[in-house]
């Protein structure tokens, strides 16, 4: 008996609660969509990521600027320095300015060049093509007392980018030059090896 009462129990509210969701409950609020919903985890979304100065992952530290250099690459692809995101060729920081110098031909106007730069003066270069053939002992000599340790081992096509710095001393925990040569079974691009590129920080207080 009591078992016979309690399903008689459990049926006659079963039947009030659907009486009362067809009555009250607007028809578009219940479908079986939202009642598969029920109970599962909200997604959650991670924002796009926020781009950076000079494309680096993560932002540079305050009180720094951020600066990236790429060689060429191919007949194509053109060297490309950034500083704080702008983008030059040459460039001579503080003072913003810049000047494209060829070193293959001007090997007595890029000496000029950085021998005019003041002192607190960045100097970022890059080579694009060939930047060997034409380029003289005394501007390669010249570069390597700035502290490169591959300019005389610049070869035909080689891809190469270096970063240096006039009247200061640069971190020793930034990456400073790099250098990838020429090798027919390897090369990218036919007869050019790849480009390559550093990219880093620089306290803002050693300029």
């Amino acid at each position: 008996v009591l078992r016979l009462f309690g399903f008689l129990l459990i049926s006659l509210a079963a039947w009030y609660l659907g009486y009362f969701v067809a009555a009250y409950v607007p028809q578009n609020a219940v479908s079986i969509a939202a009642l598969q919903e029920i109970g599962n985890k909200p997604v959650l979304r991670a924002p796009a990521p926020k781009r950076q100065k000079c494309d680096h992952w993560s932002p540079c530290p305050p009180g720094n600027f951020a600066y990236r250099i790429l060689s060429g690459g191919g007949k194509q692809r053109k060297a490309k320095i950034c500083f704080e995101d702008e983008h030059r060729n040459v460039m001579c920081v503080p003072r913003i300015t810049s000047r494209v110098i060829d070193s293959t031909d001007h090997s007595g106007e890029m000496m000029n060049f950085i021998r005019n730069a003041p002192e607190g003066t960045l100097l970022l270069m890059a080579t694009y093509d060939d930047g060997s053939t034409r380029l003289k002992s005394n501007a390669r000599k010249l570069v390597e007392e700035l502290g490169s340790k591959e300019i005389k081992n610049i070869k035909f096509r080689s891809s190469w980018v270096f970063i240096t710095a006039k009247g200061f001393k640069l971190p020793d925990n930034i990456q400073k030059e790099k250098i990838n040569h020429s090798e027919q079974t390897r090369n990218r691009y036919k007869g050019w090896p790849a480009e390559i590129q550093i990219e880093g920080c620089i306290p803002r207080n050693l300029i």
